[in-house]
């Protein structure tokens, strides 16, 4: 059992992972006016993170070899971090984090397979209110429907299911050293972002990487520290913590994301996103209480 201490400083560790997240759509936003795409972004910054890595422990890839559970981790971080820096880039801001944030309610029916927490008539019933959140943050007076109406809704709900299952294998992973784990989660996502962004300059969507200029150089190398060092603390709390614990400390991104994006006019908050948000929060703050 983790004693009270680790417990809060393994909340304030996804705290710190859940601030860089939430403002980390504004160095996006700044790389592609450079030209750099964010599958691009996203590349180079995890393969600094990856040499980093490879750097301080030279044999922590030996680990994946013989791992299935770690190249699921690589695969399931790489299209988090996909979906995510993505869907920020090119959509409104607050919209694309709570359609990410509906991971409380994939976490109930994921970690049913992954860790044999099978889900409850509460937990069904949670899971239930954050959809119905979901759908109201999906219908807009433009759509007949509530459903996906762009390629950042669709990138958003694949990141935060895969989200959700990033941050379960680190619960089942929680003996795995964290080199390993780091290494999994780094290496996987600078090696599915490489993938894209190669199969999308070939298939002309997305554009070639651009020379090296300082104006794109300095903010993508900071943003790939911060990146390093909140995925740390990331694995250090998601690892010491029940998996709708973590999912509820990491809503604090929506908050980063909400204030920083209004406040530079990259969104606009209406009364059906408010209203939408409010049953997400609703339905992981009980979350918490059913694991307290």
């Amino acid at each position: 059992m983790v004693n009270p201490g680790a417990q809060r400083l393994a909340v304030a560790a996804l705290i710190f992972n859940a601030f860089v997240w939430g403002i980390s759509w504004w160095p996006f936003r700044l790389l592609q006016g450079y030209g750099l795409h964010p599958l691009w972004a996203t590349a180079l910054m995890y393969w600094f993170a990856t040499l980093c890595i490879v750097v301080y422990r030279p044999k922590a890839w030996r680990s994946l070899l013989g791992s299935p559970i770690l190249w699921l981790l690589a695969l399931a971080a790489g299209l988090t971090n996909i979906g995510f820096n993505w869907a920020v880039t090119i959509g409104d801001v607050v919209r694309v984090v709570l359609l990410f944030y509906l991971m409380p309610a994939w976490s109930v029916l994921l970690a049913w397979p992954v860790l044999g927490e099978r889900p409850t008539g509460v937990s069904l019933l949670r899971l239930s209110l954050a959809l119905f959140g979901v759908l109201l943050v999906l219908k807009t007076p433009q759509n007949p429907w509530p459903l996906p109406s762009s390629l950042a809704d669709y990138l958003a709900l694949m990141g935060g299911l895969c989200f959700a299952l990033t941050n379960i294998l680190l619960r089942k992973l929680n003996q795995t050293s964290s080199s390993s784990r780091m290494m999994a989660m780094f290496g996987g996502g600078a090696l599915t972002a490489t993938a894209l962004a190669v199969s999308g300059v070939h298939g002309g969507w997305v554009n070639a990487l651009p020379s090296v200029n300082p104006g794109w150089l300095i903010p993508a190398s900071v943003l790939a520290v911060l990146f390093l060092v909140g995925n740390l603390a990331l694995q250090y709390g998601a690892a010491r913590l029940r998996a709708s614990t973590t999912a509820l400390v990491m809503l604090c991104e929506i908050i980063f994301a909400s204030l920083s994006s209004v406040a530079l006019g990259a969104s606009v908050l209406e009364p059906r996103l408010l209203w939408g948000a409010a049953l997400i929060f609703l339905a992981a703050i009980h979350a918490a209480g059913s694991e307290r």
